[in-house]
């Protein structure tokens, strides 16, 4: 093991132990513990072999056309190694903004279309984002002891047929972070997100901006692949808010690309067609927006792959890239 995995693995210790000293803080206080008596001291245990990597790597399911999830938000990301702005620099919250009533409803899958929704519509509270990032070894830290309680949850159904749970893949330090719905049969095997033939295609997207995995960070709402690829349902979203909120306030992006309704739903409380959503910048938690396409909806519909192309090149804009010539990507 290197000096650097060791550093890591003493943080992901660290992170553990204040954990527990935290909860048994709170049972001291619920059984009356005197004020000034401390609950015992949580050592760290020395290290006697290495943690796995904190990371899997790419793809996500075809979604079914069903209804689409509104609801709750959630929080920010973070920079990565690239050519781009300094960090410090990031970008003017963006308002919410909607797009004109005039346009097409294209319906999408997971719930894109005309539908009503069955979750009330949810206006997003405004949150401020953290004001500092974590140095990189120990967002990988605390990236690490998340995935471990991701993979130990039990708060939903949901955890009942997965093979595997879904984290994340992509850098701890991504200026862009790209949220889906949940996984798929795929994902569910390989335990990582957008591995399927929707993640092919949003690997593409991502390689046509100029960009590769290091660049970016790839998440999704849910992390456990409900039954027959169907939509989450409120309550499966709802358990999972802590683990995707504890994501990007620990990645902190600059931009967050919300891939279909679900994903936009969740971060930003609407209920409308992606035809009126895409194409302009909304907020979550000072954090700037795009909402565009799910790339499985891309598989059946490539005509709008055009619509999406045009999105990619604001978000790139909006990190002060230039999109690639044509034919170097």
């Amino acid at each position: 093991m290197t000096g650097g995995e060791d550093d890591v693995a003493e943080l992901r210790d660290l992170v553990r132990s204040l954990r527990e000293h935290a909860r048994r803080i709170e049972e001291s206080a619920a059984v009356g513990v005197p004020r000034g008596a401390a609950p015992k001291a949580v050592a760290v245990a020395p290290r006697s072999a290495p943690h796995p990597d904190p990371l899997p790597a790419s793809g996500e399911r075809e979604p079914d056309v069903s209804s689409a999830l509104a609801s709750h938000p959630a929080a920010p990301l973070a920079g990565a190694s690239l050519p781009l702005p300094a960090r410090g620099q990031g970008h003017p919250a963006a308002a919410p903004s909607r797009a004109s009533p005039d346009l097409p409803a294209i319906g999408e899958s997971r719930g894109e279309g005309e539908r009503a929704s069955p979750w009330p519509e949810v206006a997003p509270v405004p949150q401020p984002a953290p004001a500092t990032g974590l140095p990189l070894k120990e967002r990988l830290a605390v990236l690490s002891v998340l995935a471990e309680d991701v993979a130990a949850c039990t708060k939903c159904r949901l955890h009942e047929g997965r093979t595997r749970s879904v984290f994340a893949r992509g850098s701890a330090s991504a200026r862009l972070v790209f949220v889906g719905e949940g996984p798929g049969r795929d994902e569910d095997l390989q335990g990582a997100p957008f591995v399927g033939p929707a993640g092919q295609l949003l690997d593409k997207m991502i390689q046509g901006m100029g960009l590769g995995e290091e660049d970016v960070y790839i998440c999704n709402v849910v992390k456990c692949r409900p039954p027959n690829n169907r939509v989450p349902m409120a309550d499966e979203a709802k358990s999972c808010e802590p683990y995707l909120t504890r994501q990007l306030d620990v990645v902190r992006p600059e931009v967050i690309v919300a891939l279909g309704k679900t994903a936009v739903s969740f971060l930003l409380g609407l209920d409308e067609p992606m035809a009126r959503l895409r194409g302009r910048w909304h907020a979550y938690r000072s954090i700037a927006v795009m909402p565009t396409f799910h790339p499985a909806f891309l598989l059946r519909s490539p005509q709008y792959k055009r619509e999406v192309w045009e999105d990619l090149k604001l978000v790139l804009a909006r990190l002060g890239l230039e999109p690639p010539a044509r034919g170097k990507s």
